[in-house]
């Protein structure tokens, strides 16, 4: 029998927590324990162990014991309300105590005006650990006087107090763990039962806590540690670090946009003299005239007080609820409009609502009377007020977040409806602040720009902006909010500034320049449709890069000719659990059908490993991920999975023009035995035989193409990891991203060396990497003899317009002009002068 004797905090009278007024603990729903009215004020550690949660606003702590038994110590009823006044702990999260140090003091004077009482109560709140408490009863004086004996339950815990320690690991994020990954990582957190907990220079935070993560400010190259407490704490180490090893579902390489901080662009910025000229920070680049709109937010009413807390519970879980499937919705536009940068924004806001820092928070709040919108109002602020103050600006600027998705939020719980808003054609919104929210919800054939007096240049609205191709300026001068609506101004979101009553001159002269790029822009979507053929009568076929069925319908409409690569995997990584036959087989054979008989569907099978991570698929840490277990190798080594997905491609088949390629393959050994599973599935299916190729993205397959030019039906190049691979050079590597160029003369040989391959054997080959939409690299691409560019939908009109005013002839000649050169620097500027 194992017992642990806990003692008084305070001295005073014990009580029963039967005669506490607040209902939440007389009815043991935080857990069984005790009480006492206290006649002291600074609260004591009942039993040695370590401090494991400070309630923000310090009228609580938490301990947990060497045996694993968690005690919460709770200042006073209704003292959540004072919001720390009152209160001065002395501890901290992570710190280990001995019984009798001091925890909180608190000033009785201050603290019992605005509490109902200072009773305090001592919780167990793992009471599953104990089979029988024995309580204490009269006075007690603090820190000598036992107020509870525990008899523990040994098997719960032994269970309870496994922990589990990971080494000393280094963040791989560009950006360091910021909304999206530390959203990832809380999820992944979530799974266990086990507490787990992230270290980082000496302070610790709750890894299942997305604003815990935040906190901690962990960036680029970070070591930290992960310490998990509880029965699965040794399979929740062994899943959760080789997913924080390989970035959480994020690109390690260089991003796509990186903001500047704003503290950089503010200090390049001079005072401008002109009194018309307003000042800001670069959000989004471009020129634009329009007319100004002042967005304004009307306040919302809110019933602070509520007796029914049950119920108040039930309507905030409601309201978050019915934010989520909001959420969910706007997520599936943005999908289908293309936009999946802006849709996982809005997943990270999603997990913002399952945050356990910020319930339990919310909780209290209700627990001490408030009503549900008062009490998530001001959980919701005083997180984002946390964040805001962090330093590094790109974590600070999440607050926006929080505060946008908390807005959502306490308007369900309310009825409080946003205003539609009526705008003309050409519109410049000013306001204090625009959320993501309401970006979304704009209509950007009416907005050509928009300018913020808060925020930086790290905010996610940079990041929409961006998307949306319009330009934005933020942080810009507050007399931005006193221009009347309707007057005509210019904003630059390329110089962060805004020009006031502009002259007819200028006016004129940038929306010439606009009209310029909108009707290349219009001339270009006219004739999408059309196919891609140069001036000597050379066709190119020209197909679309694409992650969901969503996107098919837009890459038609933009003329895309096809799918040449479906990336697969992005169509399971939000799956919590790994998709079946016949749900993966729904969704081939419906996007099939939509694409026809002519058009072909290019299906790379699943490409999970290094920089894709999955949920359900914990791959080992490995010191060089990148060289070791991905793409194929993923499949080859779980046979099972690739089985699953090639019987779906293969009964997808018989709708439409069905292709299926292997990613990542090295060598004629990892071809052949994933050839052999394609067609063991295909001759127990009865189907017919589809086309299958390999994508080239290893130098081994580009040398040896001949080799597989006898076997495989088709070729595509994959020249963002082949040009890494052939260059050694990480794309991520701060010194040495630059030299990362696809156009080098190593990378140019060995698109050839597999063109020629192909033609000889009288197959094709495509590119379906980032340099099929480079207009300097097109060129030289249907100079080589490329049959085929797949690439990003956006930039399908554009390059197909520029391969109608090539010839082919011409880019032949060019083509072996680049090849006699020594730098990918001489290459780009002979291949000037045909940029179109």
């Amino acid at each position: 029998m194992m017992t642990i004797t806990l003692f008084a905090p305070l001295s005073g009278r014990l009580m029963p927590l039967a005669q506490v007024s607040d209902s939440t603990f007389s009815h043991k729903l935080a857990g069984d324990g005790i009480a006492i009215d206290p006649v002291d004020q600074i609260l004591l550690a009942p039993v040695d162990g370590e401090i494991i949660d400070l309630a923000e606003t310090h009228h609580s702590v938490t301990l947990r014991t060497g045996e694993g038994v968690e005690v919460m110590l709770h200042i006073g009823q209704d003292t959540i309300m004072l919001r720390g006044k009152g209160f001065a702990p002395k501890v901290q999260r992570g710190d280990w105590v001995q019984q009798g140090a001091p925890l909180i003091e608190f000033e009785a004077e201050v603290v019992k005006p605005f509490a109902a009482n200072l009773v305090t109560t001592i919780i167990i709140t793992n009471s599953q650990v104990v089979t029988h408490f024995d309580f204490c009863e009269g006075e007690v004086v603090a820190g000598q006087d036992p107020m509870m004996i525990l008899t523990l339950d040994e098997a719960a815990v032994n269970s309870s107090t496994s922990v589990v320690s990971s080494e000393l690991l280094t963040v791989p994020n560009l950006l360091g763990l910021h909304a999206r990954p530390a959203s990832v990582l809380a999820y992944l957190a979530r799974k266990f039962e086990a507490d787990i907990r992230l270290e980082h220079k000496g302070r610790q935070a709750n890894a299942k806590s997305v604003f815990g993560i935040m906190n901690l400010c962990i960036m680029y190259k970070d070591p930290i540690r992960f310490i998990a407490r509880g029965p699965d704490a040794e399979e929740a180490i062994q899943k959760i670090v080789p997913m924080v090893l390989q970035g959480l579902g994020e690109d390690t390489g260089r991003p796509a946009f990186v903001p500047a901080t704003a503290k950089t662009v503010i200090i390049s910025q001079k005072r401008p003299t002109d009194p018309n000229l307003l000042v800001g920070i670069p959000a989004s680049p471009g020129i634009v005239v329009g007319e100004v709109f002042q967005m304004r937010q009307r306040p919302i009413e809110i019933q602070t007080k509520a007796k029914k807390r049950k119920k108040e519970l039930r309507r905030l879980d409601e309201a978050i609820e019915k934010a989520k499937v909001q959420l969910e919705a706007l997520q599936a536009r943005l999908i289908q409009d293309e936009e999946r940068d802006q849709a996982a924004i809005f997943a990270a806001h999603e997990a913002l609502l399952e945050d356990p820092e910020l319930l339990e928070l919310t909780a209290q709040a209700i627990a001490n009377g408030d009503s549900a919108a008062a009490a998530w109002q001001v959980a919701y602020t005083k997180q984002a007020d946390r964040l805001a103050r962090l330093e590094n600006p790109l974590f600070a600027s999440r607050a926006d977040d929080l505060r946008d998705v908390g807005l959502r939020v306490l308007r369900n719980l309310t009825g409080a409806e946003t205003e539609p808003l009526l705008l003309s054609a050409n519109t410049i919104l000013i306001a204090e602040d625009i959320s993501l929210s309401e970006v979304a919800d704009l209509d950007p054939t009416y907005v050509c720009g928009f300018c913020t007096t808060q925020g930086g240049a790290s905010s996610h609205l940079t990041i929409m902006a961006h998307s949306l191709d319009i330009p934005a300026v933020s942080g810009i001068d507050p007399k931005a909010l006193d221009i009347p609506n309707g007057a005509t101004v210019i904003l630059d979101g390329t110089k962060g500034t805004l020009h006031l009553n502009p002259i007819e001159v200028k006016i004129a002269q940038v929306r010439q320049q606009q009209a310029r790029a909108s009707t290349v822009q219009q001339a270009n979507l006219q004739r999408a449709a059309e196919p891609a053929v140069t001036l000597d009568g050379h066709r190119l076929e020209i197909g679309a890069n694409i992650g969901s069925a969503a996107e098919i319908d837009h890459a038609l409409a933009l003329g895309g000719e096809g799918i040449g690569l479906l990336r697969s995997e992005f169509l399971f990584l939000h799956h919590k659990t790994m998709p079946g036959e016949d749900e993966q087989e729904a969704i081939y054979r419906d996007m099939a059908q939509r694409l026809g008989k002519e058009r072909p569907l290019i299906i790379r099978t699943l490409d999970i490993g290094a920089d894709k991570p999955s949920p359900y698929l914990a791959i080992p840490v490995e010191k060089n991920p990148f060289l070791g277990e991905r793409g194929i190798r993923v499949g080859l080594s779980r046979p099972g999975i690739l089985h699953t997905q090639l019987r779906a491609i293969l009964r997808a088949s018989t709708v439409g023009n069905v292709r299926v390629m292997f990613p990542m393959i090295a060598t004629l050994t990892e071809w052949r035995a994933a050839k052999a599973m394609l067609e063991q599935e295909r001759r127990k299916l009865g189907v017919d035989p589809i086309p299958v190729g390999i994508m080239v993205e290893v130098p081994a397959a580009a040398i040896t193409a001949a080799k597989f030019a006898g076997e495989v039906d088709f070729f595509s190049i994959g020249t963002n990891d082949l040009t890494q691979y052939t260059l050694a050079m990480d794309r991520s590597h701060p010194k040495l991203a630059p030299q990362v160029d696809s156009l080098s003369p190593g990378v140019l040989m060995l698109i050839k060396n597999v063109v020629d391959a192909s033609h000889e054997r009288g197959k094709w080959a495509g590119v379906c990497g980032a340099v099929a939409a480079d207009p300097q690299a097109v060129p030289l691409l249907v100079g080589l003899g490329v049959d085929e560019l797949s690439m990003s939908i956006p930039s399908i009109p554009r390059i197909k317009a520029q391969i109608r005013q090539l010839n082919l002839s011409q880019c032949q000649a060019l083509a072996k002009k680049a090849l006699a050169l020594d730098t990918a620097a001489e290459i780009r500027a002979l291949d000037l002068h045909y940029r179109k």
